[in-house]
């Protein structure tokens, strides 16, 4: 039977291996992140067993939350320290108020975030400040001139707000119309305002709480603790420089002390600025039936009692333009009874019923800020009722958007943490682990090879060549994934590549023990290749289908060390079909043009082929002596 016609040419496909080759390897040294000396660019990125890194507890505030609050918690943090891919943190449980986070590496910086998130709430803005060098300058009542879709200007010491980025909030299916950007300008008149309004009563404090107020208003002084109690508005110290002095000592406490002061002298005082109300303890304003001061920028915000909580959202998802809108919003979909909240939300923010807000947007309606712990996230004015699902615009980029859906997605724990401690983790014992799992894939390619060579001369340069190839490009992979979506290399995922030995070797057993079939059925050299290959190439994809589909499983199902193995597994699998595709069969054409490829010596497949002739040559006589 002639050989099966319309296989690649063998230099093609060799081509083609040595272009994806050239990709990869320009990817790990010139994209983003690529950064150092030649070595520092090849270094993969290392999990918390094998490099050490930061862990910190977490420690559930107030009550003892439910068994279902902590597991939500604990997934609400996993998604957000994982949100970039497989980074592999480790974030589990302990005891009934206890979530422990672990990340490789000495940054901290994610664990400080980690640490950040708590409740979200939407707000409506009653009144603005503008905080000017520590010092509080009231702004304008009107709405600045025209929409601004820059970044805000350095504040000046003049007593109008600079204007912000553009935000607002429109219904899905309005369109351009409803999304039309608004500059809030923020607005906080003399004349009476929000903050002399009736305020809700504020939520109990603790026994703690209440002695450190009791302190503050020792150190303060009873006369200008009173005095910061009558305020009914901000006060401006650039017309006002008597206040500058009457409320200096409020410059000296602490963001602790802060946090019990009532919000309209967090608000009024001008000495009580954006950085000290960004350190308050987390959960220090997250009682939904109070008003409560947070800052957006340089803006302080007198907020109303919350409406709409963030376990009220359902998803938020960042949407790209297109022939609706002309630039990037945040699509919004609530879940439950939160429909109906928002919508009464946006019905008092357009028809100004209920508490007056003295800030408002180009349109004249009020502003409704988005709270996460201690910080406005955003503030867009909202333009209509809305009463299905909306979006925020305004001037975002793709990267803004992302992480505004982000934090609307996952800023919401139905629990507030603390974060307790955070210590470092040796990375000693890594460094031993490390090299006891290099010396288990060493040993295990070894071994491979030793065995190729023993069995199959010749052949086992082909697998090892193939092993080579296969190792280069799952370290190139490893160290770009590591760069671009945060894969990182754990002893498990190591157990993982050591596993794909064994995936790789299978291959090689199914495409040479069907070459020698071909071979002992007499088929010339080239001939045999061929039809090995046509006969191997389903069993090989088949065996290497299944391995794959096992690792997607088990990443799917699995957390943690398991993940890293499965994905470890599955990415080293389908790297060996890459090769085999791309690499083993082509060298076996080309091997099969050589003369010494049936040598008995070289190759062994000439002795295979002279023991099938011989076997031929004694079939008659076997078969006489049965007879006899």
């Amino acid at each position: 039977m002639a050989p099966p016609q319309g296989q690649m040419k063998p230099g093609r496909q060799l081509a083609v291996l040595a272009g994806l080759f050239v990709v990869l390897y320009l990817l790990v040294f010139f994209t983003s992140g690529a950064s150092g000396s030649f070595t520092d660019r090849l270094h993969p990125r290392l999990g918390l067993d094998l490099v050490g890194g930061m862990r910190m507890t977490l420690v559930a505030q107030g009550k003892t939350p439910s068994a279902k609050e902590m597991e939500q918690a604990r997934q609400i943090i996993e998604d957000r320290v994982n949100g970039t891919g497989v980074a592999e943190a480790e974030v589990v449980t302990e005891s009934d108020r206890n979530i422990v986070v672990s990340i490789p590496g000495s940054n901290t910086a994610d664990l400080e975030d980690v640490g950040q998130p708590a409740q979200m709430f939407f707000r409506k803005v009653l009144n603005s400040v503008d905080d000017t060098s520590g010092a509080l300058a009231a702004a304008t009542a009107s709405p600045s001139p025209s929409a601004s879709t820059s970044a805000s200007p350095k504040p000046s010491s003049s007593t109008s707000a600079s204007p912000k980025p553009s935000t607002s909030a429109s219904t899905g299916g309005q369109g351009g119309g409803a999304a039309a950007s608004a500059t809030p300008s923020a607005s906080a008149s003399t004349s009476p305002s929000a903050a002399a309004s009736p305020t809700p009563s504020a939520k109990a404090l603790t026994q703690e709480q209440t002695a450190t107020l009791d302190e503050v208003k020792k150190k303060i002084g009873d006369t200008t603790y009173k005095a910061a109690e009558a305020l009914t508005a901000p006060v401006d110290v650039s017309t006002d420089p008597t206040a500058a002095l009457q409320f200096s000592k409020f410059a000296d406490l602490t963001a602790n002390e802060v946090a019990v002061l009532p919000a309209k002298i967090q608000f009024n005082v001008p000495q009580i600025g954006c950085d000290k109300l960004g350190k308050r303890p987390v959960g220090s304003i997250s009682d939904a039936n109070a008003q409560v001061v947070a800052c957006e920028g340089s803006s302080k915000h007198l907020l109303d009692v919350a409406k709409v909580a963030g376990t009220d959202i359902g998803s938020a998802q960042a949407v790209p333009p297109n022939a609706q809108q002309a630039e990037w919003v945040v699509s919004l979909k609530f879940k439950g009874d939160g429909q109906d909240k928002w919508t009464n939300l946006t019905k008092e923010a357009v028809n100004k019923t209920g508490t007056t807000c003295e800030v408002k947007g180009n349109e004249g309606n009020c502003l409704v800020a988005v709270v996460l712990d201690n910080t406005v996230i955003s503030a867009p004015e909202i333009r209509e009722v809305l009463t299905s699902d909306s979006t925020i615009s305004g001037s975002f980029t793709s990267d803004t958007a992302a992480d505004l859906a982000n934090k609307l997605n996952y800023g919401a724990l139905p629990v507030t943490f603390q974060a307790e401690e955070a210590q470092h983790v040796t990375a000693t014992l890594g460094a031993a682990q490390l090299k006891a799992g290099l010396l288990a894939a060493g040993l295990g390619m070894l071994l491979v090879i030793i065995y190729a060579f023993f069995y199959y001369r010749l052949l086992g340069s082909v697998i090892f060549l193939s092993l080579v190839l296969s190792g280069l490009l799952t370290f190139g992979a490893l160290v770009w994934l590591g760069r671009t979506m945060g894969f990182t290399l754990t002893l498990a995922g190591m157990a993982g590549f050591v596993v794909s030995l064994g995936v790789a070797a299978d291959s090689f057993v199914i495409y040479f023990e069907r070459l020698k079939d071909e071979i002992r059925e007499g088929r010339a050299p080239r001939s045999a290749v061929q039809r090995a290959w046509v006969r191997a190439r389903r069993t090989i994809i088949t065996a290497n289908t299944v391995t794959v589909m096992a690792a997607v499983v088990l990443y799917l199902f699995s957390a943690g060390a398991v993940k890293g193995f499965a994905f470890a597994l599955g990415l080293s699998t389908v790297l060996d079909l890459v090769v085999v595709f791309l690499f083993r069969h082509p060298m076996m054409e080309m091997f099969a043009r050589t003369k010494a490829f049936m040598s008995p010596r070289v190759s062994g497949l000439g002795r295979v082929l002279q023991q099938a002739n011989e076997d031929e040559a004694d079939q008659p006589r076997r078969y006489r002596a049965k007879e006899a």
